[in-house]
């Protein structure tokens, strides 16, 4: 038997939550098979098998917490029939007590979470080795408690499309309905029947608790942490972005080939770059349990970029040794390796400022949130053609609003007013930010 514990993935992560298992009890891998998604507040990373095997045994379902070094994982490898033989017992009353555990959780209508592993069941009367095909109790939750087990995304597709999930067959951890369960019942014509009992307007009694894990956990307790211990302050002032909109306009048209479009966010990311040397105190992090602010010369720039499964910041590290373009093929690359799952730790991490934006959407101003420990964070909004008086006659321009908050301990209201004004003045000047 092989017991693979829940290794450390970086410094100071302490827990992870297991967001999908790929493999479950009675599962034959081999080493180096991706076998689970593991969530620190940082990154999602792949855990792999570090042997070859049949497993006996999954620390959780998806969805729940581990302690780093904890057991994740129990394998039975060659050379080792004979252990599985003698414990096969044991591992069934293992596999009844989780079941009684998921009947005594009436609370979670997400997962029925158990502390000790949820093993294939044995044949202990016969003391017969575990086979492939063995049944496993801890699959059949579902059937003890009433529930079904499935993710907020697999409750919310089965909502979509009049699905039951009571009829719909898990296969995975407990019972666990997943995307392909839905793909398979609805294959075989069961979204069909589901939908007829949905044929005509019904009033809309029920309701969904849905358990906040994952991403959406970290994000939740992060923006709590942010809003509670910093002071903030917002200043919000309209751009006229015309003059930057002709040059963005001009370059993406005479781009070479292998030369990303370019968006607003490299020139901003880039007009920071000019002024934030007057304004260290906005370039930097600051450790209120220590009093200590520690102002930056390199200048990372978080993109707030929205994924699938929830807010994620990616890192444009050193844009003072980037030009614009190069800053347009990092903002793009790392952006979508955060929409992917497939960003590194270090490029969700080290940004010494933040810029958010929700122009795409609309909305002419927000009051963004500080990415802690930072000090500052700059918000891009809608940019429209208005008329606006500029020297004395009524034109129209295209125009923009920037929505900045920031740490009122350590960035003063003149301060912060100062630098959107220089920034404001670089954009719509936006041949300074080249000399």
């Amino acid at each position: 038997m092989y017991s693979f514990k829940l290794p450390d993935l970086g410094e100071g992560i302490v827990e992870s939550e297991i967001a999908e298992w790929y493999v479950k009890p009675g599962d034959l891998v081999e080493e180096d098979q991706h076998i689970a998604d593991v969530m620190t507040d940082k990154a999602v990373v792949e855990v792999t098998a570090p042997v070859s095997g049949r497993v006996l045994a999954v620390a959780c379902d998806a969805g729940e917490v581990l302690a780093v070094g904890s057991e994740l994982i129990r394998f039975e490898t060659d050379g080792d029939q004979p252990e599985q033989q003698a414990t096969g017992s044991q591992d069934e009353a293992a596999g009844k007590a989780a079941v009684e555990t998921a009947n005594k959780d009436t609370a979670d209508t997400d997962a029925a979470p158990t502390k000790a592993l949820l093993p294939e069941k044995a044949s202990a009367a016969q003391g017969s080795p575990v086979t492939a095909s063995a049944p496993n109790p801890a699959t059949n939750v579902a059937a003890f408690t009433g529930k079904v087990l499935a993710s907020p995304s697999v409750r919310q597709r089965a909502r979509d499309e009049d699905i039951d999930l009571a009829s719909v067959p898990g296969s995975g951890p407990a019972g666990r309905v997943s995307h392909k369960d839905l793909d398979t019942f609805v294959a075989a014509g069961g979204a069909l029947v589901a939908r007829s009992a949905f044929s005509g307007k019904q009033a809309r009694t029920s309701a969904t608790e849905v358990k906040v894990k994952g991403l959406r956990r970290v994000i939740a307790q992060k923006m709590l942490q942010a809003k509670r211990n910093i002071p903030h302050y917002s200043y919000v002032e309209e751009v006229d972005v015309t003059n930057l909109e002709e040059l963005r306009a001009h370059l993406n048209a005479n781009r070479e080939e292998g030369q990303p479009k370019l968006t607003l966010l490299p020139f901003i990311a880039q007009a920071l770059v000019k002024i934030l040397p007057r304004f260290p105190h906005c370039n930097a992090h600051f450790d209120d349990e220590n009093s200590l602010l520690t102002q930056h010369d390199a200048v990372n720039v978080g993109i707030a970029t929205m994924t699938d499964t929830g807010l994620m910041v990616p890192v444009v590290k050193h844009c003072e040794s980037l030009d614009v373009w190069q800053t347009a093929v990092e903002v793009a690359r790392v952006s979508q390796a955060a929409r992917d799952s497939k960003a590194k730790p270090e490029e969700l991490s080290g940004s010494t400022i933040t810029i958010t934006s929700l122009g795409a959407i609309g909305g002419i101003a927000t009051t963004p949130i500080i990415n802690a420990p930072e000090t500052a964070i700059i918000g891009v909004n809608k940019l429209q053609e208005r008329p606006v008086v500029k020297d004395g006659v009524i034109v129209v321009r295209k125009m923009m609003n920037l929505s900045s908050s920031f740490d009122h301990r350590i960035v003063d209201g003149y301060d912060g007013a100062q630098l959107v004004q220089a920034l404001k003045q670089l954009l719509e000047n936006p041949g300074a930010i080249f000399v």
